[in-house]
């Protein structure tokens, strides 16, 4: 509450401004009287005695919303998953094998070719000679959606003797061995469970000897050496060795 004495303190400053006489020109010892005096009668008026703050002289606050130019912490999307994978087996002859893996739903496309060895891009002849260390391979690219590497593996052990070193039937050198080159630790450690388990269950009447070895280049053969079998059905080798052997495997001749 004002007191009587805070509340009329400022009367005699009011009653001047209000009978000063007004001029056309004020003088400047006049007009800073005046202010004085409105001065005092806002100070009079105020409870307490306390000075009113004009909010709008007060100093702006310093802390904004304005977006700063430091990086924000994003979520990263996770890096894609290829669509296709590949697998590299070799099993003797390329063109047996091709033919029995290019009927397996999942399987986008097979590659007869080279890989292993120490000779860039050899030729069937140099190969064949036994001494450039390649094996004849074929190089499946497959949809792992559709088709497990496990299967790929049941039908490679499946499709040839892995227990004969260096041989398949009639063909012999080492670029008949059977071998896995695996592309990925994951295609690793399912080789040699497979292998394990076959072993452990006597699947066959010899230990499997076949080689689980990294992926290297891989060196895509001559071009009368791919789809072989569809584009030769009626040749000698295919009548003798794949034909029978699609039949055995219950697969389309």
């Amino acid at each position: 509450m004002l007191s009587t004495r805070t509340r009329w303190s400022a009367a005699p400053a009011v009653a001047a401004l209000a009978l000063a006489p007004l001029a056309c020109s004020p003088s400047p010892s006049r007009t800073e009287a005046a202010n004085a005096a409105v001065e005092a009668a806002d100070i009079a008026t105020s409870p307490l005695g306390a000075t009113t703050v004009n909010d709008a002289a007060t100093p702006a606050d310093e802390s904004t919303d304005e977006a700063t130019d430091e990086p924000t912490d994003e979520p990263t999307a996770p890096a894609a998953t290829p669509a296709f994978e590949l697998a590299t087996f070799g099993a003797g002859c390329f063109w047996c094998v091709e033919a029995v893996l290019e009927q397996l739903d999942g399987v986008i496309d097979v590659s007869s070719g080279y890989t292993g060895g120490k000779v860039d891009d050899p030729t069937y002849q140099q190969v064949c000679s036994g001494t450039t260390g390649h094996a004849e391979v074929v190089q499946v690219t497959f949809d792992p959606k559709k088709l497990r590497y496990e299967t790929l593996l049941e039908w490679f052990f499946k499709l040839h003797d892995p227990t004969t070193l260096d041989r398949q039937g009639a063909d012999t050198g080492t670029q008949y061995r059977s071998a896995i080159f695996y592309h990925s630790e994951a295609q690793r450690v399912a080789a040699v469970a497979a292998k394990q388990a076959l072993d452990a269950a006597d699947a066959f009447d010899a230990p499997i000897v076949t080689e689980i070895t990294p992926a290297s280049t891989f060196w895509e053969a001559e071009d009368d050496h791919q789809d072989f079998y569809r584009q030769n059905r009626s040749s000698p080798y295919c009548r003798a060795v794949i034909t029978p052997k699609l039949d055995k495997l219950g697969l389309e001749p």
